[in-house]
C-alpha cells in the first residue's frame, strides 16, 4: 500500500467503516462474495484518487458512494439486485442485528473453526489480515490464505445469512463469542503499529456481546464476556497518560477507575455465577479482572484467588497465553523462581510473542539476572507491533 496522508485516513476509514458497509451490502445483496468485491473495489479506487484529488470532505460516504455506484453496474446485468441497491442510504440505518447475522454467516458449522474467526473479523470487524495474524499468532500469509478458502466455501455451500434458529444457537455460540472476544482485545490494545487503540473496536464489541445478551439471555458465558469487556472499561481513564503513554496496571491510579460501573459489573457476574455452578472460560476471566478491580492497590491485589480462577481456566482452557498470563499470579504466590522455570517451558509455543519476553524479563530481574532480562526486553521490543507497548519497553531499557 502507498502511504502518506491519503492512505492514512483511507486505512482509518476502512478500519472504522468497511464492517458495517459489508454488512449492510450483505444484507441487501444475500452475495457475500459480491459485498467483499465491492468494498475491496471501492477501497482501490480511493488509493488511486485520492492521492491525486485530495480526501474528500466525507470519507466515509466517499466509499459507500463508490461502492454503491460499483453495485449498481453490477446490477443492469442482474436486474433482481438493483431495487435492493437504490434503497441505501448514507449513513446507513441498518437493522440493528445486521452484523450479528454476519457474524453467525461466517461462524457457520461448515467453516473450520479458525477460518471462522478470521473472516468474520476481516469482514465483520474489518481489520486487517495483519492484525488478525497477529492476534492468531500466525503468518500474514497464512491468513490471507485461510479467508480466501473460507468465503469459497460459503459461496459453494450456499451457506445461509441468518441468525440461527434457537435450538441450533448454543453450538454456533462459541465461535461467535470467541470473535468478539478477539475484537476486544484488538480494540483494547491495537496491534496494527498506527494507533495503541480503538474505542470504537471496544464499543463495538460491547454492544455486540449486549445483542447476543438479548438473544441468550439465560447463557451465562455471554454475561461472563460481557462483565469481562465492562470491567476493562472500568479502567479505561487510568491506561493512558495525557501524552499516550501506557501506564501499567500496577501504576495506574485507581481513583479514576470508575467504580460504580466496576460495583454493577461484580453485581451481574456474582448474579450469574450464583444460578450456574460450573462457570466457564469468559466468567472466569470476568472473575479475575474484577479480582484486579476491587484491590484498592497493587500490593492488596488477591493473588492467591487469582491463581485459583487461572487453574481453573487453564483446566477449560490449556492454552500457552493462558499458561503465560497465569505465570504472573504463581510470582506473587509462590515465588518469580517458580514461575520463571514454568515459563521457559513456553519457550518454543510463544518464542514470537512480545508479552511472553517482556514477561521473561520481569521475572530475570526478579531472581538477580538483569543482564538476561535485558535480552529479553530487547527481544519483546522487536516483536511488538504497538507503540505503547514498545514505549513502555524502550523506557524499562532505558532504567535498567
Amino acid at each position: 500500500m502507498t502511504t502518506g496522508p491519503a492512505a492514512d485516513e483511507l486505512a482509518r476509514v476502512v478500519r472504522d467503516h468497511a464492517g458495517r458497509l459489508a454488512a449492510s451490502l450483505v444484507s441487501l445483496l444475500g452475495d457475500f462474495s459480491a459485498a467483499e468485491d465491492l468494498v475491496q473495489d471501492a477501497v482501490e479506487t480511493a488509493l488511486r484518487r485520492w492521492p491525486v484529488e485530495g480526501i474528500p470532505d466525507r470519507p466515509d460516504g466517499w466509499l459507500f458512494t463508490v461502492a454503491r455506484r460499483r453495485g449498481l453496474d453490477v446490477l443492469r446485468r442482474q436486474e433482481n439486485y438493483r431495487s435492493k441497491l437504490a434503497q441505501l442510504q448514507w449513513p446507513i440505518q441498518s437493522a440493528p442485528d445486521d452484523r450479528l447475522r454476519l457474524i453467525f454467516t461466517c461462524c457457520h458449522p461448515a467453516l473450520a473453526r479458525e477460518a471462522q474467526i478470521a473472516l468474520t473479523l476481516r469482514v465483520v470487524c474489518g481489520l486487517t489480515t495483519a492484525q488478525i495474524a497477529a492476534a492468531f499468532l500466525v503468518p500474514e500469509t497464512t491468513l490471507a490464505q485461510r479467508i480466501t478458502r473460507a468465503k469459497r466455501k460459503i459461496a459453494q455451500a450456499g451457506i445461509p445469512y441468518r441468525i440461527p434458529q434457537d435450538d441450533e444457537l448454543p453450538e454456533r455460540l462459541g465461535e461467535v463469542l470467541t470473535v468478539i472476544y478477539l475484537l476486544f482485545n484488538e480494540g483494547y490494545l491495537s496491534s496494527s503499529g498506527d494507533r495503541v487503540h480503538s474505542r470504537d473496536l471496544v464499543d463495538d464489541a460491547e454492544w455486540l456481546t449486549t445483542l447476543l445478551a438479548g438473544l441468550q439471555p439465560a447463557e451465562p458465558e455471554i454475561i461472563g464476556l460481557l462483565v469481562l469487556i465492562r470491567l476493562h472499561r472500568s479502567r479505561a481513564a487510568a491506561r493512558f497518560t495525557s501524552e499516550g503513554q501506557l501506564v501499567l496496571l500496577q501504576d495506574q491510579d485507581r481513583s479514576t477507575w470508575d467504580h460504580e460501573a466496576i460495583a454493577a459489573a461484580t453485581a451481574l457476574l456474582t448474579r450469574t455465577a450464583r444460578r450456574h455452578r460450573s462457570p466457564g472460560p469468559y466468567q472466569l476471566q470476568a472473575a479475575i479482572a474484577a479480582c484486579h478491580c476491587e484491590a484498592a492497590s497493587w500490593e492488596d491485589t488477591d493473588w492467591q484467588q487469582i491463581l485459583v480462577l487461572y487453574d481453573m481456566l487453564l483446566h477449560l482452557q490449556p492454552s500457552s497465553v493462558t499458561r503465560l498470563h497465569r505465570s504472573v499470579a504463581v510470582r506473587y504466590v509462590q515465588g518469580a523462581d517458580v514461575a520463571l522455570a514454568e515459563l521457559d517451558h513456553l519457550d518454543g509455543e510463544l518464542s514470537n510473542y512480545p508479552l511472553y519476553h517482556a514477561t521473561r524479563a520481569e521475572l530475570l530481574r526478579a531472581v538477580g539476572d538483569p543482564e538476561t532480562a535485558t535480552a529479553a526486553d530487547r527481544r519483546a521490543l522487536e516483536l511488538t507491533t504497538n507503540p505503547a507497548q514498545a514505549e513502555v519497553l524502550r523506557e524499562r531499557l532505558a532504567t535498567h
